[in-house]
C-alpha cells in the first residue's frame, strides 16, 4: 500500500509548501518553523474578518461539535505551547476519564473548534519562518517523479517539501494518486445546534466527561460540551431520513421529544447561540501517500472517520507528531508505513461499526459471521465485567482497535447469548419523524 520512494528522505529540508491552513497545517507548519525550516501555508481562507468574524466556508465541521481529545493536548504542549496556553485563555477546560479501578487517563479538552483553531492560529500566524498565504494552489509541480514546488495563482512557488493538509475533497494532488483504499459512504448523516447554558445552570446528563450520548430506535444523540458553558446537540440519522430537522421548529420539537436532550435545552436551563446546522453525508476515508518524491499527504488527506467518536483531530495531531519524528531523523520516507500501521486501523474500526448501525437502523442485528465492532465490544462489558480492563487504552486512543482482540471472543459469546445493549428511552425514528412533521406544519 505504501511506496518507499513516495516521500521525502534524507535531506535537508529547506523550503516547506503546505496546501492548507488548518489544524494540520498550521501545527506542522509552526513546528517545522521552529526548526528552522522557511515554511508557506497556502490556504484561500482569509482568517477572522475584522468584526471577528470566521465563515471557515468549505469547511464543513469547523461549526460543528468536536471532542479534542488528550492527542492534540500533547502535540500542542510538546510543538507550540502557546497555542495550549491561548486555548486555556479563551476558556477550554482540560479533562481527565476516571477509571473504576481509580486510574487517571488524559481526556483532552472541552472546547469548540472554532475557538481550537482561532487560538492556534493566532499563535502559528506570529511564528518566525511561517507564512500564511492566501491563495488558491493551482497544482504541485512534479519533475522526474519529484515534487518541486507548488504553484499558487499562476506563480511557481519552489519548495523542497510538499505538503497536502487540505483535507479529505482537497483536489489539488488527486490526480497523483493514489485513489482512496478504504472507507466509502456511510450512510449515516448527521444536523447539529449550538446552545449555552444559563448563569448558574448545571449541565444536563453526562455518559463521560466529554459526552452525554444515547442510542435509540434507528438514530442517536450526543451532547458535546465545549467551554464557557456551551454545548452542541447533535443528531445522528441515517441519510435520508429525518431531513427536516434542518428547521428550527423541527430540531426544537426533537429536542424536546427526547429524554436527556430535553433536560439540556429546557429554556431554563439554557438557550440557542446558532442556527440549526445540517451536515452532509459522512464518509470514512484511507488514501495512501502518492507515489512522488517530496509530496506528503497530512491529515484528513490521509484518513477520516465518522465523528461520532471524535477521532478527528486526535488523528491529526498524532500525524503531525509522526512526520515531525520523521522529519528530524531525515527519515520521512517512513511516514507512509506508520500511516498504514496507525491511522488505516481506525479507518476499518469505523467503517465496521457504521456498517452495523446502517444494518440496525434498517432492522437488522448484530451479524455474527464478522467480528464484533468496537463499540459494541465496549457494550458488552456491561454483560461480561472481564471485558472492561482493555476498554481504557482504546478509548483513549493509546492503543489501536487490534487491542480490542483479545476480548473479543468474550463479546461474541455475550451476543450469541441473545443479549442486546437496552435502548435508550424516547421516540424511535419513526415516532421522531411523526414529531418533526408536526412541528414543520404547525
Amino acid at each position: 500500500m505504501h511506496s518507499e520512494c513516495s516521500q521525502y528522505s534524507r535531506e535537508v529540508v529547506v523550503q516547506v509548501g503546505i496546501i492548507g491552513a488548518g489544524p494540520a497545517g498550521l501545527l506542522l507548519g509552526a513546528a517545522l518553523a521552529r526548526r528552522g525550516h522557511a515554511v508557506v501555508a497556502v490556504d484561500p481562507d482569509p482568517g477572522p474578518d475584522t468584526g471577528g468574524r470566521w465563515a471557515r466556508r468549505g469547511v464543513m465541521q469547523f461549526h460543528h461539535p468536536h471532542g479534542v481529545r488528550q492527542q492534540m493536548g500533547e502535540a500542542l504542549r510538546a510543538e507550540l505551547p502557546e497555542a495550549w496556553d491561548a486555548c486555556l485563555a479563551a476558556g477550554a477546560e482540560p479533562l481527565a476519564f476516571v477509571l473504576d479501578d481509580g486510574t487517571r487517563l488524559p481526556a483532552g479538552m472541552r472546547v469548540r473548534r472554532e475557538t481550537f483553531e482561532r487560538a492556534l492560529r493566532s499563535v502559528a500566524a506570529r511564528e518566525p519562518g511561517l507564512t500564511l498565504r492566501r491563495g488558491h494552489v493551482d497544482r504541485v509541480g512534479v519533475e522526474d517523479g519529484r515534487a518541486r514546488g507548488l504553484v499558487v495563482d499562476g506563480e511557481h512557488l519552489p519548495t523542497d517539501l510538499v505538503v497536502d493538509a487540505s483535507g479529505r475533497n482537497g483536489r489539488v494532488t488527486r490526480d497523483l494518486g493514489p485513489a482512496p483504499v478504504a472507507g466509502g459512504d456511510t450512510g449515516i448523516a448527521y444536523v447539529s445546534r449550538q446552545y449555552r447554558l444559563h448563569d448558574g445552570a448545571e449541565p444536563g446528563p453526562m455518559s463521560n466527561p466529554l459526552a452525554w450520548e444515547a442510542r435509540l430506535d434507528g438514530y442517536q444523540v450526543i451532547v458535546f460540551r465545549h467551554e464557557r458553558g456551551i454545548f452542541s446537540v447533535l443528531l445522528v440519522r441515517p441519510a435520508g431520513a429525518l431531513h427536516d430537522l434542518r428547521h428550527e421548529a423541527a430540531f426544537t420539537a426533537a429536542c424536546r421529544a427526547v429524554p436527556g436532550l430535553c433536560d439540556w435545552t429546557d429554556p431554563d436551563r439554557s438557550a440557542p447561540i446558532t442556527p440549526v446546522l445540517p451536515g452532509g453525508r459522512l464518509y470514512n476515508h484511507y488514501r495512501a501517500q502518492p507515489d512522488v518524491g517530496g509530496l506528503v499527504l497530512l491529515g484528513d488527506a490521509v484518513c477520516t472517520t465518522t465523528p461520532m467518536f471524535g477521532r478527528g483531530l486526535a488523528t491529526t495531531a498524532m500525524q503531525v507528531r509522526a512526520l515531525l519524528d520523521r522529519v528530524d531523523a531525515g527519515d520521512a520516507a517512513s511516514f507512509g508505513a506508520w500511516c498504514d500501521a496507525a491511522m488505516l486501523p481506525w479507518v476499518h474500526d469505523h467503517t465496521r461499526s457504521d456498517d452495523h448501525w446502517r444494518r440496525v437502523w434498517s432492522g437488522g442485528d448484530v451479524d455474527l459471521t464478522r467480528r464484533i465492532p468496537s463499540d459494541l465490544i465496549l457494550a458488552a462489558a456491561a454483560a461480561d465485567p472481564r471485558i472492561a480492563p482493555a476498554l481504557g487504552p482504546y478509548l483513549a486512543m493509546l492503543a489501536g482497535p487490534k487491542s480490542l482482540d483479545p476480548v473479543e471472543p468474550l463479546a461474541r459469546a455475550v451476543y450469541q447469548g441473545g443479549w442486546r445493549s437496552p435502548l435508550a428511552d424516547g421516540p424511535g425514528r419513526d415516532e421522531l419523524a411523526e414529531v418533526v412533521r408536526a412541528a414543520v406544519a404547525a
